[in-house]
């Protein structure tokens, strides 16, 4: 039990310092790479009914969906083989993207 606390706070951690990182990426170029996101979740995040909206979600939630559909872990349709086109840098500056949008 004690090692799957310290495994949560360490990818806790990791998260946290993945998303500050993204702070130093251009805003426009993470605001492009969001854009891959308009077909299924809405401009800037904000969804159509039946659809999962990102705008102001939690960046560091965002992330650790994103890693999760990316290593397998979540189970997907899609989302699976979309993740793994992106690195860990642009996952976190996408989610900081949508994190700082309006609901």
């Amino acid at each position: 039990m004690k090692m799957i606390h310290k495994a949560w706070t360490l990818a806790a951690l990791l998260l946290t310092l993945c998303v500050s990182h993204a702070q130093g990426v251009d805003p426009a170029q993470a605001r492009s790479w969001a854009a891959g996101c308009a077909n299924c979740h809405g401009t800037n995040g904000q969804a159509q009914p039946g659809m999962e909206s990102l705008a102001g979600a939690n960046a560091a939630d965002l992330v650790k969906k994103m890693q999760d559909f990316k290593a397998g872990r979540k189970p997907a349709t899609i989302m699976h083989q979309l993740s793994k086109g992106y690195s860990d840098e642009q996952i976190a500056a996408i989610a900081t993207y949508f994190a700082a949008q309006k609901k």
